[in-house]
């Protein structure tokens, strides 16, 4: 998994084979996992949940 800043390509340059990104942002209370395919996990208090999110999503590509 790959974790970094969000870039500012759209999500389609991901699907035509481009390395997935993933990020964890802070909204507020909560932290969310995001991937530059578009992919969005749930909204999390823990981070660490919100990271195992996006170890999930990262695993099933």
């Amino acid at each position: 998994m790959t974790v970094t800043e969000a870039r500012q390509d759209g999500p389609e340059d991901a699907r035509s084979g481009q390395e997935h990104l993933v990020t964890t942002t802070e909204q507020g209370r909560f932290c969310v996992a995001r991937c530059s395919c578009g992919w969005r996990g749930p909204a999390r208090r823990a981070r660490s949940q919100a990271r195992t999110d996006a170890e999930g999503h990262a695993a099933e590509l």
